[in-house]
């Protein structure tokens, strides 16, 4: 029986995948579970195992082809007595005179999906294949089947995604306003450098990841008007507990107690304070979760930036967080994290510190409305209530969001309450 396998859908909003890997040929045999191949996206690069067991039939697609969700990439044959064809259709056994079995041509499975799929794309009357995503936007922008038909897709095979509509979309009623002008005089095209390879110039192509996130930084800039409320906090009874406490920490949980794992904490509590920050938006709609479930971003040597979450950090205490914090970073470290450990996430922390800088103002990750970064700790002359002047340990923060849903006073006081909580907190009491 033949097996049609597909493209998985690799995370929330994810729309097509790179094959950076065969691990297999045709004809090949393959087991349950074995590694069929690798797919890259720009939140993870991912093992792909096998759902049946078989031999290889046909592979659609070659290495570093990027490939739309749910599309057909591969077959498999679980039948093993029954040989492999090639691809002139002619077996092994007929090419040698011998004789071949014959799968029933009434046998046509539904296609294996290795993994469940979120968005299938669908197609349209023009011949041109939209995601459900895509449609549901057209349809609440009021933009027509052939209107979206006008449309030059970034995707693979120039489908369009969801961040070429925003674009159009964001840019759709100047352009209306704008007509008789432009054909009256057309606007200069922009500047684009022209840059040809020589001793003094090299020329490399982005990656898959990179191209990705470039693409979705962007998105999200034209999504969402970013504010940033930005102030410091004095870390100093912080710091001095976790000198005094650090060793202890370490010789129970086995890994080391870090300031990432008290932000965190206070986090959590501000956003059980203020829910429209853990909310996200749709159309018109303001989508309020109960769960919070927080991204923490770890940068990873040579593979770029990801974003694992931890879920249901509302129900954690704080030696919860960092044990569910502390596994994630060590999957991220070894290329083992799963779709499920990257997606979901309902608020995102970027610690921007561990690499000495001072302060960041980050890209809100979508559909989030906020984010919230911190910068290093610094010892610096502080004047105290009674007007004296001290040496403080002090840590810029800054809150990150969007100004459709979360207004300066909201964003502010979100920051302030984070704030509050790590300077006044008392440590000990937590563990």
């Amino acid at each position: 029986m033949r097996h049609e396998i597909v493209m998985p859908q690799m995370g929330e909003s994810i729309t097509t995948g790179t094959i950076t890997k065969w691990h297999k040929a045709p004809g090949d045999k393959i087991a349950l579970d074995e590694i069929l191949l690798e797919i890259s996206t720009d939140k993870v690069e991912s093992e792909i195992p096998s759902p049946i067991e078989g031999r290889i039939e046909e592979l659609l697609y070659k290495e570093g082809d990027t490939v739309d969700i749910q599309k057909l990439i591969a077959i498999i044959e679980d039948d093993l007595s029954v040989p492999f064809k090639g691809a002139g259709g002619a077996s092994k056994a007929a090419a040698s005179n011998k004789p071949a079995a014959v799968a029933p041509s009434n046998s046509s499975p539904a296609p294996v999906a290795v993994a469940a799929p979120v968005e299938t794309p669908v197609e349209t009357h023009d011949d041109r294949f939209y995601t459900p995503l895509v449609k549901a936007m057209a349809k609440e922008a009021g933009v027509s089947l052939s209107e979206l038909a006008q449309l030059s897709g970034s995707g693979a095979g120039g489908r369009v995604n969801k961040a070429d509509f925003e674009s159009y979309i964001a840019t759709r009623g100047a352009a209306a306003k704008s007509t008789a002008a432009t054909k009256a005089t057309s606007a200069p095209a922009p500047f684009v450098p022209a840059y040809s390879s020589s001793d003094r110039v090299a020329i490399v192509p982005m990656d898959n990841m990179r191209k990705t996130i470039a693409r979705n930084m962007q998105a999200s800039k034209l999504t969402s008007p970013h504010v940033n409320s930005i102030d410091e906090v004095d870390m100093t009874s912080l710091v001095k507990f976790r000198e005094s406490f650090k060793k202890q920490f370490e010789k129970e949980e086995g890994f080391a107690l870090t300031y990432t794992h008290f932000i965190l904490y206070a986090l959590v509590q501000a956003l059980k304070e203020f829910p429209v920050v853990n909310s996200s938006i749709d159309g018109d709609n303001v989508v309020y979760k109960k769960d919070i479930n927080l991204g923490c971003a770890v940068a990873v040597p040579g593979n770029g930036l990801v974003v694992p979450v931890i879920k249901g950090a509302d129900n954690l205490n704080i030696r919860g967080i960092a044990r569910a914090l502390n596994v994630l970073v060590n999957k991220a470290k070894t290329k083992k994290l799963t779709m499920d450990d990257l997606s979901g996430g309902t608020y995102t922390f970027t610690n921007n510190g561990s690499f000495g800088i001072l302060a960041a103002t980050p890209v809100i990750l979508q559909p989030q409305v906020g984010i919230f970064c911190v910068g290093t700790i610094q010892k610096r002359p502080v004047v105290t209530k009674d007007d004296a002047i001290a040496i403080r340990q002090m840590m810029y923060a800054t809150h990150t969001y969007d100004h459709r849903i979360i207004d300066g006073e909201i964003g502010s006081r979100f920051l302030r309450h984070v704030i509050n909580t790590l300077e006044t907190i008392d440590p000990a009491a937590l563990f």
